[in-house]
């Protein structure tokens, strides 16, 4: 009898141990190769990850990787709040944020994937092709409000942007970098997608339309030669004194158009599951071959730049 209690005792006392602890979390059952993972991309890199995660996958039968595309400023929140593991931005973390996640133990990691650039979009019909950096602040500012302004011989009236969305890193460089931080003028606007940019260009003949050179870029693409079909590209120059260029990789990589800027995958999975898995396939030499011919500069492969004389 007194074994029974003892036993009955024992029983009850790891009960209550194992009650106290509370229910153990289960352990990961995804790996770099396999399992299933959300990640975030700013929906200005649409076109070039769905290429990425296609591949992957194609790769990687066991592996799912399920995408979202936020704006800029939503895809930081689902991070911070555990809605995923991976986020695409167009800028590193700040130290005040990541000292937000050092608070919580987590430590991400960036990985520096391509490097990019902002274009330009006009209307076939609009004949100023050319802006300086100083021009495209003014009409950002409200300062240069008609087309006339900048080109005598326009026939067009007023300048209206159109970004793909408030939220975006689009506007979001725009108005940190040429703008120091001040507000755009009440000509610019927002839509909600960058697709919604190309058709409101290609409709409206005063707009000036701002995206990722990635849309435009990729020449053996069948959706982007439709879509130059549509609008056209902007060129550049630093100063009246320079000579205006397009987004071309070359002037990308050798920071001669204006605005660049760099792509990083940031993740808050630091051990060795599918999130890290995915980044590394990205910053490997197959995801930075599909950067390079997307029309991006890819952060790690080589590039090799020819000067070609033309006599």
């Amino acid at each position: 009898m007194k074994k029974i209690v003892f036993g009955s005792f024992i029983i009850s006392f790891t009960l209550f141990l194992g009650c106290s602890r509370g229910p153990e979390k289960p352990e990961p059952t995804d790996t770099p190769t396999s399992g299933e993972v959300n990640i975030v991309v700013d929906e200005s890199f649409q076109k070039l990850f769905d290429s990425q995660i296609f591949t992957f996958e194609a790769l990687y039968n066991n592996a799912k990787v399920h995408v979202n595309y936020l704006p800029e400023n939503e895809a930081l929140v689902q991070m911070i709040n555990d809605s995923c593991k991976v986020v695409v931005m167009c800028r590193d973390l700040t130290t005040a944020e990541r000292k937000s996640f050092e608070a919580k133990n987590l430590f991400p990691i960036s990985t520096k994937i391509a490097e990019d650039a902002i274009v330009l979009l006009i209307n076939p019909e609009n004949t100023d092709t050319v802006l300086t950096v100083e021009q495209v602040k003014s009409i950002l500012l409200g300062r240069d409000s008609v087309w006339t302004q900048l080109d005598k011989q326009s026939n067009l009236e007023g300048i209206n942007v159109v970004f793909d969305n408030a939220g975006s890193a689009n506007a979001r460089y725009m108005k940190d970098t040429l703008l120091n931080g001040k507000d755009f003028a009440k000509t610019v606007f927002a839509v909600k997608s960058n697709l919604e940019v190309i058709d409101y260009v290609s409709s409206h003949k005063n707009a000036l339309g701002v995206l990722s050179v990635n849309w435009v870029s990729d020449m053996d693409d069948s959706a982007t030669t439709n879509i130059l079909k549509k609008v056209k590209m902007v060129a550049i120059s630093k100063d009246e004194a320079s000579t205006p260029l397009k987004a071309y990789q070359a002037y990308i990589k050798t920071k001669e158009y204006p605005f660049t800027r760099n792509v990083y995958m940031i993740s808050r999975q630091t051990r060795a599951g599918l999130g890290m898995g995915f980044v590394s396939f990205v910053a490997g030499d197959k995801g930075q071959l599909m950067i390079l011919k997307a029309g991006l500069i890819p952060a790690i492969a080589p590039v090799r730049l020819v000067h070609v004389n033309i006599e």
